[in-house]
């Protein structure tokens, strides 16, 4: 029975994916809210989340950063794709994208350069949570040593301690 279940769950996963993008709002919303109520079972749905920050609905955008908020680590597949998604114009797709490979940890090691780059975001935000993510992959993650040491002497004090957190995260 716990195999059929698991079954139905993601066959429940795979739809609610394919709804994110349907026509209207509302049915993209209602996707969102059954991945969110997925909680960790939707992982699989990260990438797809992730894009679906970009939507031009309120109401869908809350129900995405609501699954995000539940997913806990993508795939390790999907650090790629995540990789290009931190570089996105749009803040809250670069600031998912971010997060989702800050909990991938060492295994989006891969990522470090572009979330380098990440630390000279405009946004605040996105800047913030690049250095955390820099930190989370810890040694893998030297090749940001020259940004993060920047960041450590920002002005914004946030930015700057978790620079200096990572810094410390990553090594000599």
């Amino acid at each position: 029975m716990g195999e059929e279940e698991t079954t139905d769950a993601e066959k429940s996963v795979v739809k609610n994916v394919a709804r994110l993008t349907a026509a209207t709002a509302d049915e993209r919303a209602d996707a969102a809210e059954l991945l969110c109520r997925a909680g960790t079972a939707a992982a699989v749905a990260a990438v797809p989340l992730v894009k679906a920050c970009g939507d031009d609905d309120d109401g869908v955008r809350e129900w995405v950063v609501a699954a995000l908020e539940e997913l806990g680590p993508p795939p390790k597949t999907d650090v790629p794709a995540l990789d290009t998604l931190a570089g996105e114009s749009n803040p809250l797709v670069a600031y998912w994208a971010i997060t989702l490979l800050g909990r991938s940890g060492p295994d989006a090691a891969a990522a470090a350069k572009v979330l380098a780059g990440c630390l000279e975001s405009a946004d605040p935000a996105v800047a913030q949570r690049a250095a955390w993510a820099l930190g989370r992959i810890g040694p893998g993650a030297s090749v940001g040593r020259g940004p993060l040491e920047r960041a450590a002497a920002a002005a914004d004090p946030r930015l700057a301690r978790l620079a200096a957190e990572a810094l410390a995260a990553i090594g000599p």
